[in-house]
């Protein structure tokens, strides 16, 4: 059974769009004649309720709640088998066996997504600019250690802290630099 998508709110409230698919077979013929009025539209039901019950336990992903281990975007192997439990659980009274069950469809929902993907690229841009940082404070380290390791030039605190800031301006930058020739000092 390839399941419709259905619009249902995430452990967190997130409007999401999922769907299911479900492998069955009918293991008991007996209860599934006479347990349940009709085993396929039965099988339609239960399947969506388990869906829409294991959308509202996990979030959709990990940015609003950290601490969540398990969620419907990255935890498929463990979604996957709880849905494949709960969904066992309720068609079992049907004498319907549950082969395989799986998500096939997950996303915002379309009055978010927009507004999701903005979150997805703004901390993607700030974990990517939190590396550039990391990595050009590491250069400028590095720089000042060779200087005064070859004592190539004596730097005081106030010419360290000039070169600290061009060199951080050149490395963090998102642009090209352009050469700047000073000729002059740095105190007049």
């Amino acid at each position: 059974m390839n399941g419709h998508q259905i619009k249902v709110n995430d452990k967190l409230g997130n409007p999401i769009e999922i769907a299911a698919v479900v492998v069955w077979q009918i293991k008991e013929t007996a209860k599934a004649t006479f347990a349940v009025e009709d085993y396929l539209q039965y099988v339609s039901i239960q399947s969506e309720a388990a869906v829409r019950h294991l959308a509202n336990i996990f979030p959709y992903d990990n940015f609003e709640d950290e601490e969540a281990t398990i969620t419907l975007k990255d935890g498929a192997e463990k979604v996957s088998s709880l849905l494949e439990a709960e969904l066992s659980e309720r068609l079992s009274r049907a004498g319907i066996e549950v082969v395989e069950a799986r998500i096939s469809h997950l996303a915002y929902a379309q009055e978010i997504a927009s507004a999701m993907l903005q979150r997805q690229q703004a901390t993607a841009v700030i974990a990517a600019r939190k590396l550039i940082v990391e990595g050009a404070v590491g250069m400028v380290e590095m720089a000042l250690d060779r200087l005064s390791e070859k004592n190539i030039v004596e730097l005081d605190e106030e010419r360290k802290a000039a070169m600290v800031s061009n060199l951080l301006v050149v490395l963090c930058g998102d642009r090209n630099v352009q050469p700047v020739v000073n000729t002059g000092t740095l105190y007049n």
